[in-house]
């Protein structure tokens, strides 16, 4: 008896088409596998970054307008972070990020985006920036009471360091400055045309008194001292141009509005400028505290006897006319009243309150009133 015949199942090879489609199949779980894959490690590693604190010095600039997204790539342009995404995300964190204000900070290279959004918030980190106040000298002053005010050279100085971060301060220095002022041609450093005669004439340690507006500055703090000194001068000139400031005797109008703006408040700077034009007209002596102090770098409403009896350009008790330069860093305010003071006929002023405001009178004897009631009133 012959073994019963086992049925064996056919098998079908599969046709042309069923095999691509089993192909694209296995291809596509493939890709889903990988994409899988890559979507974890961005979860666990994060963007692409640095890692640390970074190192070395690299100063960047905010412009006016930036956005988040918009420092980040300058940071990424400089070095600092390694992607946008890295500072971005960072950042979000910061609260006080959106305050960030346009202007120059010193980080590092090769910062974690979340070291470089600390660091852009920290405010020893900005670098570069000053504000300069009405009646402020280039050379510093000291009061009565022996404290000092820091000058516009020591300003612009200490608005050049770097490394302040780090205890380290590296600075342009006032004295590297007052040589550069001292031996800059007054185009190359950028003096207006108006001032380039003023500019020449000063002696060397005074050429650019007045010549650098009150307001906020921005400076690039890496540049060499005539970098600085006209880098500063450009956005002085512009206020003073602004200001109405050009052409023939805008020179003499900036003198006349430093003395306006050291011995009046805002409110009297109009008649204070209409009393030193009055008193120039007719050749008479200004007798101006502020100018005998000005070359003494002292800050006082007063003057001492032997101060007033040393002669000097700026004495203006010895002398007639106004001082060969201004004595001071001048206000829009102090600008104003001295480009139109008020019509009046008044020839001296006394600061009469304890304020500091003034009183005005035609004559010496009337002047000589207001000087008792100012002295009952304790206001000298």
């Amino acid at each position: 008896m012959s073994a019963p015949v086992t049925a064996r199942p056919v098998r079908h090879r599969p046709t042309p088409a069923q095999f691509r489609r089993r192909r694209l199949a296995l291809l596509a779980s493939a890709l889903l596998a990988g994409a899988v894959l890559v979507a974890s490690a961005l979860f666990v590693l994060g963007p692409d970054d640095y890692i640390g604190t970074g190192s070395g010095s690299v100063v960047v600039r905010v412009q006016q307008g930036d956005s988040t997204s918009a420092i980040g790539d300058t940071l990424v342009a400089a070095g600092v972070v390694k992607s946008r995404s890295a500072f971005v995300g960072a950042a979000a964190g910061e609260p006080d990020i959106a305050r960030v204000q346009p202007g120059f900070y010193e980080l590092r290279s090769e910062m974690s985006g979340s070291s470089a959004a600390e660091a852009m918030v920290d405010p020893e980190r900005r670098v570069g920036f000053m504000d300069v106040r009405g009646g402020v000298q280039l050379d510093d002053t000291r009061a009565p009471n022996g404290d000092v005010s820091a000058g516009v050279i020591t300003q612009i100085s200490e608005a050049t360091c770097l490394g302040r971060a780090d205890d380290e301060p590296r600075c342009t220095t006032p004295d590297q400055l007052r040589e550069a002022m001292a031996a800059a041609d007054p185009a190359a450093i950028g003096v207006p045309d108006w001032a380039a005669d003023g500019f020449r004439a000063a002696t060397p340690e005074r050429r650019l008194e007045g010549l650098i507006a009150p307001g906020p500055y921005n400076i690039d703090p890496v540049g060499n001292p005539d970098q600085v000194l006209r880098e500063v001068l450009e956005i002085s000139s512009a206020r003073l141009a602004e200001a109405g400031l050009s052409g023939e005797g805008a020179y003499r109008t900036l003198v006349l509005a430093s003395i306006v703006e050291k011995e009046g408040l805002a409110e009297d700077m109009p008649q204070v400028a209409r009393v030193i034009e009055n008193r120039l007209a007719i050749n008479q002596r200004l007798e101006m505290d502020s100018t005998v102090n000005y070359p003494l770098d002292v800050q006082a409403l007063r003057t001492t006897a032997e101060a007033r009896g040393t002669p000097g350009p700026y004495n203006t008790y010895l002398n007639t006319g106004l001082p060969p330069t201004p004595v001071a860093s001048v206000s829009t305010t102090a600008l104003a009243a001295a480009e139109a003071p008020p019509e009046g006929p008044w020839l001296f002023f006394v600061r009469c309150t304890t304020e500091g405001a003034s009183c005005f009178s035609v004559t010496y004897e009337e002047h000589l009133v207001e000087v008792d009631k100012a002295r009952a009133a304790g206001a000298f």
